[in-house]
């Protein structure tokens, strides 16, 4: 059957991405123009970087669409996890109990929390780290409310996507009920949420149902392909202004910080933002169906609700996943002549297998796949900036296995 006659079968599904999307690009529209964003905000700072007013219009249309009094959106930040690691150790104080109630996190916190016991870790600072892990994929609230009840906690770290783990990411649904539930017992701890991969895929934002934080990158979602670096971190303005002298120094917070040329890029890329995740989107329900069809174990299905752009495909077969890899290696418009090998990471305890041809280094949101070559061999697929290429790049990585 060819791939047209196929796609009939996801149109009640793409149909949920686009209305979506519309939605999504409102709410960008509406905070352009209640910010009253102009040509002017896309000039350049250098040096300390003050006065920039691109740089805090840009943040105040962050804080409209996230619906949080304050934002610090920033090219100084290198990835999501440096934006998380500088949240934590805003946050946090010796003797400070940080809990975890999705589980262990991503791989590359593991050093900043200190379970490498890494001189620079949080636990080198005598923070300390309990977690409680996910039951069926959702938060174990009994567990969550019993620990509260019984610790002083001061951070409530919430990961929603699902990392290098088998679990599904967590929906904004579920969300807004565990932090319902924790502020029955807890008004005064903080939650924080990593949103990464997460953003623009539904309607609202954890900022909306009540988390004091939410962290992510803007070479995921929110910088729609085009930003070339930087993070954000959205919430309490007096969380932000711990954040911001953190990244920056003491005292002068956000009003330091140049942005050296790049307002326009992020500005841009968040008007592009909620097309390029729904391309995502599309292009990860493509690849659930037709690797479903091929028999492989799938998740999320490409009938069920989706809470970020990642698609965890299990293979059960090392061979299989590297194939898998280099075949999105070579359907993509970068370095397509480029053959991906496993090797160590910064930041990883297992060797990863990385397919990332994009415009921007590392960049998730557009077209990339990868995994740790560890059972059970799950390769994570994510972005795609149009469907049409997610297309073609799926379709070369089936190809590559098929062989």
């Amino acid at each position: 059957m060819k791939i047209n006659e196929l796609e009939k079968n996801l149109e009640k599904e793409f149909k949920k991405v686009d209305e979506i999307e519309y939605f999504n690009s409102q709410k960008v529209l509406n905070a352009f123009w209640e910010c009253g964003v102009n040509e002017a905000h896309f000039n350049a700072t250098t040096g300390y970087g003050y006065s920039d007013i691109g740089r805090d219009k840009l943040e105040e249309v962050y804080s409209k669409i996230f619906k949080s009094e304050d934002a610090l959106v920033r090219i100084q930040f290198i990835s999501g996890t440096h934006a998380i690691s500088t949240a934590l150790f805003a946050l946090l104080r010796p003797g400070d109990l940080l809990l975890s109630i999705t589980g262990r996190p991503y791989d590359t916190l593991s050093s900043v929390i200190g379970f490498d016991n890494n001189a620079s870790s949080l636990k080198s600072f005598g923070i300390n780290y309990a977690e409680i892990a996910l039951v069926d994929d959702d938060f174990d609230v009994v567990k969550i409310i019993d620990y509260l009840k019984n610790n002083k906690v001061k951070v409530i770290e919430i990961q929603r996507s699902r990392g290098y783990s088998t679990r599904k990411s967590i929906t904004i649904n579920s969300l807004e009920n565990v932090i319902k539930e924790i502020r029955k017992v807890d008004k005064e701890v903080i939650i924080m949420v990593d949103n990464c991969y997460c953003e623009f895929v539904s309607t609202k934002e954890p900022t909306e149902v009540g988390a004091d934080l939410c962290v992510g990158s803007l070479i995921k979602n929110l910088g729609g392909g085009i930003a070339p670096n930087g993070g954000y971190i959205v919430g309490r303005s007096d969380l932000i202004k711990l954040c911001s002298e953190r990244l920056n120094v003491a005292l002068a917070g956000k009003e330091i910080g140049p942005s050296l040329g790049f307002n326009k890029s992020l500005y841009q890329g968040l008007y592009m933002a909620p097309s390029s995740v729904a391309s995502s989107l599309k292009t990860g329900i493509l690849a659930s169906f037709l690797l479903e069809k091929l028999g492989y174990v799938v998740s999320p299905r490409w009938n069920e609700e989706r809470s970020d752009i990642v698609t965890a495909i299990t293979f059960n077969d090392k061979d299989t996943l590297i194939k898998f890899v280099q075949g999105i290696q070579q359907g993509s418009a970068i370095d397509a002549n480029s053959l991906p090998i496993s090797s160590s990471m910064p930041g990883y305890s297992d060797e990863i297998i990385m397919a990332s041809g994009s415009f921007t280094q590392g960049s998730s949101i557009e077209l990339s796949c990868d995994g740790p070559l560890r059972e059970p061999y799950i390769a994570y697929l994510q972005g795609s900036l149009t469907y049409s290429y997610g297309k073609i790049g799926i379709l070369k990585a089936i190809d590559a296995i098929k062989k």
